[in-house]
């Protein structure tokens, strides 16, 4: 499975949770964290767990275990580690105030702006 695929299930499994403006931003010429980030916004901390409860399980189907999950306990930050995707969720003020999208301007287009 290519990593563009992993990144279209996890959109989906956020989208099925009704998690909001969704971005796929592909930072692999800039960082060697990852090649995508996955950003999406939540209205609560009981969506934001939901989504990544989502995220986890569809990904877990497709055969991919998260390596490292944090902020679950506080629910308003939510990160989880699939090496080469990197999922972002978080409430809504939470992502305007630290605007992290921002900070890999420079990387270029989303991955869907690709297409």
């Amino acid at each position: 499975m290519t990593v563009k695929e992993k990144t279209e299930i996890i959109e989906k499994a956020l989208d099925d949770k009704k998690a909001g403006n969704i971005e796929v931003i592909d930072v692999a010429e800039q960082t060697s964290l990852a090649e995508y980030f996955v950003i999406a916004s939540c209205q609560s901390t009981v969506q934001v767990r939901a989504c990544v409860d989502e995220v986890e399980e569809k990904m877990e189907e497709a055969g991919f275990i998260v390596h490292h999950k944090e902020g679950y306990r506080g629910g308003n930050w939510i990160l989880m580690d699939y090496g080469d995707v990197i999922v972002h969720v978080m409430q809504q003020e939470i992502r305007e105030f630290y605007a992290i999208e921002r900070l890999w301007d420079d990387a270029g287009q989303t991955a869907d702006e690709e297409n």
